[in-house]
Formats: C-alpha cells, structure tokens, sequence
C-alpha cells in the first residue's frame, strides 16, 4: 500500500507532499487542472519512461519519493535484491538532465526489479491498459493470470518445454541445411582445407619476415661491397681509423701522466678505442657470413608465392587465411556433425511434441474449467454494475502450438438480452466499457495479493444508476484493497476515504497544488462536481450524499 508521496521539482509541482488513506482515494479538479500528474508520477516511480522535460523549468533534476508498505510475499524479491526486509520501503526516482536512477531504501536498483516489485505492489489501469484488455491477444494471459494459483505452475513447465522444443527445431533445421550440401561441395570445402593445410603457416608474420631475408639475399654482393670496405677504412695496414685512435691513445695517456685533469679524456679515448674494435670484427663476421645462397633465394621465393596464391583465395593477410582456415573446418566439422545428428534430433522433436502436447491438452481443460468460472464471475460483476442482462463467455478454440499452449482464447460479451454475442473488442459503449473493465479488475484484486489499484477515469461514459453502481463496486473493492482513482461523478467521490483535489494556478508563473479536503472543503467540491457551482441545491445534494456513505 502507498503511505505517502513526495514530489519536487516535477512538471509543475514545487513541493508537495500527500499522505493516502488506507481505502478510497479520490482525485478530483476542473478539466486541465492537472489530475493525473499524480497518477503519473507514482507510475514513473515504479519505472516508467523519464525524460529530462519531466524536470520543472529552471531546476536541475526532479525527485519522486514513495514509501509503501510491505507484505511477507515482498521478503524473499526485496532480500535477493540486498535489500533489508521492513515493514515499509522508500521508492527514490531522481531524474536529471542526463538521466534517472531508480532506489529502494537508498540502494540503486535496475529496471527489472522495479519492474518485478511493480507487479506485486500496484496495478495501474490506464486508458492504454482499456485498450489492451480489449485486444483478444491478451486474454489468454489475463485467464491464465486469473487461474495461476491452479495451473500456473504447468504453464511454466510447459513454457520451459517449448522453449527446449524451438530449440531443437532449430537445431534440426539446421542440421537439415547443413546435410543438403552436395558431395561436390563437400569435397571442394576438404580441397580448400587441405590447401591452406598444407601451407603449414605457423607463424601469421612469417611473410613479412621472409620478404625481409629475400631483400637482404638479393643485394648480398652490395651489402658485402660496402660493408668490407667499411672494415678496412676502420682496420686496414696503414691510415685506418683504429690506428688513429691507437695514436691519439698514446698521445693523451702521456699528457695524462703530467695533467692528471687530461684523465677523463684518456677514459673517453679508451671507450671509444675498444668500441672501434668491436665496430671492425663486427663488420669483418657480417661480411665473412653474407652470402648469395641461391637455393635459400629460390627456396623464399617459393614460399611467397603460396603465400600469394592463398592470399588471392582465402585473405589479404596469413591471419586472415588462418580464419578461413578455421572457418571452414567449422563448417565442414558441422556437417558431418549434422548427418549424424538429423536422426537423434528428430527423435528427441518426436518425444518432447509428445510431452508439450500432452501438457497443452491438460493446460487447455483446465482453462476451460476455469473459463466457465470467471465468466460467471465477471457476469455477477457485471450485474452488479447495472448490466444485469449481460452475458459474457470465454471462448477457446483450438490453434497450433505456441508458447502460451495450443489455445485460441477471446472474451465475448452481450449487455442487451436481444443482442448476440459478441468480440468484447467490439463493444462500442464507452460506459459499457468502463463497466466491463471495472467488472475484470475487482476480480483479479480479489484473487491477487496486490495490495494497491489505481484507476485513471474508469468511470468514463456512465451516469445515472450505472454511476451509483460503480461507486458501490468501487466502496466495496476499496475494503480490503487501497484504491486511487481519477473521477468526474460526484457519487463517487462522496465514497472517499480520502478526496484529493488538484488546481492549477497561474501568477507569475504556473504551478499545480493538490490538497487533502477536509469535509466543508469536500462538500464544497462534491457540489461542484455536482452542478459546475456551489448552488444551495447543490451543496446540499452533497451533504446528502456523504450522509449516505
């Protein structure tokens, strides 16, 4: 159940804090007031889609604040999530320019779980929710939702079934693809394996190093050219380098043994001696050790060459050839695979069609067992709420395997004793609607352990003995389940446990004020409910009504 809710800095609302009753909230106000700015922003707080244009004019983010209180059933979701089981939790959406983020009890919490903790605390029946409950597609869900506690946990199994049952379909079909390759082909793909295979590429930079010696192979006779006549310039019998520097060693050491300050120069001479030694037996081994080896040139170049021709076939680089390589052994391996694998997997199809089968023909009598209940059950809502001529049924027809079954499920509905039946979809009465849907709603709340339903304008399109109808329907719903709603009839909101009411005014700037009535204000805002004034008649209509509530 919603205790309270605290809003700042939403669309139009400054500051506001509401505090709900137990029972029948009721939110009233002129057209355009604002009336569902608060039913909006209870269900953004479980999750609904925030933008940054929610955020009021001039500020930096905008918060929505809910603290509900809790039932055992919320433990084991709440615990799971890390979250300390209370008596009550606070629901935190802060949305700022850049993004939202949802919290419970402090700890940021994702999509999923508000989505999870949603369904087991509040039930919104919007507009948009009229409109999906009217679509057959949704029936069979809200006949299954209706009957869980009986066959619902079959449903799961069954679900868990076929999706085990795609699974293999598509593993078959697969498989089936596979296996059609012509021996041809199969071949072609063992020639393009054994191509690459034989290349024995171990190495994806090997080409790279081989076009590196085939460079140095085939200018060996101008690297040994230069690199010899490099060797005599720094060592040959007379003018060298070395000896040179042998000499200005010898220099140097002598100055040293007078001007100890020549010292660090004797060092660097000496360095740079040893170093020119090393630079001319260096030199010397290269020139020694290169050659024009012919076999080793041709033999390069015929390995480039099958480089060359699998990189024309199979990649640009030897590690693309490598992918292909394994790509194609993938495949090949897949279909011998598959050949083999056709027969077990359609054996295994044949078992489990038989299980789902079996599984969907218990599921389908157990929803028309529980088809004849609801019906009579919604038929006795319906009664209630002034269609005492209705007639509604659940049909079932057969249809192919799905995941919900092999059930085609459609609710139809006659509200005239002359009139057929007919596709609810089809029901043209906006009142008639309303009723139907308030009629479904009261009894999934009684079936269900949610513990908060929200209703925004279900009393659209009825007057008269059907409003009084709805309003006793709603009283009598808001006994054991807390209820929020949106209405336009005053004998509705003389029902309230709670009656909210929302103004718009305009100043400076615009802002929406919602405030709890206390009972003058009430019977102030029944009576214009009433007559559109606060006539004597009207007020005094008012008091009547709370009278009788």
């Amino acid at each position: 159940m919603i205790k309270s809710i605290h809003i700042k800095n939403y669309i139009l609302i400054d500051d506001l804090t509401i505090d709900f009753s137990n029972g029948l909230n009721v939110i009233t106000g002129e057209t355009g007031a604002g009336k569902s700015i608060l039913l909006n922003a209870i269900d953004i707080a479980f999750g609904a889609k925030a933008t940054s244009d929610l955020i009021k004019k001039g500020c930096d983010k905008a918060l929505i604040e809910l603290f509900v209180s809790t039932k055992e059933n919320l433990r084991e979701l709440l615990e799971s999530n890390g979250i300390e089981f209370d008596n009550e939790i606070s629901v935190v959406r802060e949305i700022t320019q850049s993004a939202s983020r949802i919290r419970i009890n402090g700890t940021i919490v994702n999509q999923n779980f508000v989505k999870e903790l949603r369904e087991q605390v509040l039930d919104i029946h919007s507009q948009h929710q009229t409109y999906s409950f009217l679509q057959p597609k949704s029936h069979i869900t809200l006949l299954d939702n209706y009957a869980k506690e009986f066959y619902g946990q079959d449903l799961e199994y069954y679900k868990e079934l076929y999706k085990k049952y795609q699974k293999i379909l598509k593993q078959l079909e697969s498989s089936k693809q596979s296996s059609s390759i012509t021996e041809s082909e199969i071949d072609f793909l063992k020639f393009q394996i054994n191509e690459i295979d034989e290349a024995k590429i171990e190495d994806i930079e090997e080409d790279s190093k081989l076009k590196q010696e085939l460079d140095i192979l085939q200018n060996a006779e101008k690297l040994k050219e230069l690199t010899y006549s490099s060797y005599q310039i720094l060592n040959s019998d007379e003018g060298s380098i070395l000896d040179a520097l042998l000499q200005v060693k010898s220099n140097i050491t002598k100055a040293a043994n007078t001007d100890s300050n020549l010292e660090s120069i004797e060092s660097q001479i000496t360095d740079l001696t040893e170093l020119t030694r090393d630079l001319s037996a260096n030199l010397r081994d290269y020139t020694q050790t290169i050659s024009a080896d012919e076999n080793r040139l041709n033999e390069i170049q015929e390995r480039l060459y099958t480089f060359d021709k699998l990189k024309r076939k199979y990649g640009s680089t030897l590690e693309n050839i490598m992918k292909t390589y394994d790509e194609l052994s993938n495949k090949l391996n897949s279909i011998e695979f598959s050949s083999k694998n056709i027969e077990e997997l359609e054996n295994e199809l044949e078992k489990i069609t038989k299980e789902l089968n079996d599984q969907a023909e218990t599921i389908s009598e157990n929803r028309k067992n529980y088809a004849l209940v609801l019906s009579a059950l919604i038929e006795d809502e319906l009664e209630k709420l002034e269609l005492p001529k209705s007639r509604f049924e659940i049909r079932i027809n057969k249809t192919d395997i799905n995941q919900n079954g092999t059930d085609d499920v459609e609710f139809y509905i006659s509200t005239n004793i002359s009139q057929d039946l007919t596709p609810l979809a089809k029901t043209a009465s906006g009142g008639e609607i309303s009723r139907v849907m308030l009629a479904i709603k009261t009894i999934f709340a009684k079936a269900d352990e949610i513990d908060t339903v929200i209703f925004d304008e279900i009393d659209t399109g009825i007057s008269g003995k059907a409003a009084q109808a709805v309003a006793e329907e709603i009283s009598a719903l808001s006994k054991y389940r807390q209820i929020i709603l949106i209405t336009h009839q005053a004998i509705i909101a003389a029902k309230s446990d709670l009656h909210l009411f929302v103004e718009k005014i305009q100043g400076n700037e615009t802002f929406v004020n919602i405030k709890a009535l206390d009972e003058n204000e009430k019977i102030s805002a029944i009576a214009s409910l009433t007559s559109g004034s606060e006539t004597e008649e009207a007020l005094k209509f008012a008091k009547s009504l709370l009278s009788d509530k």
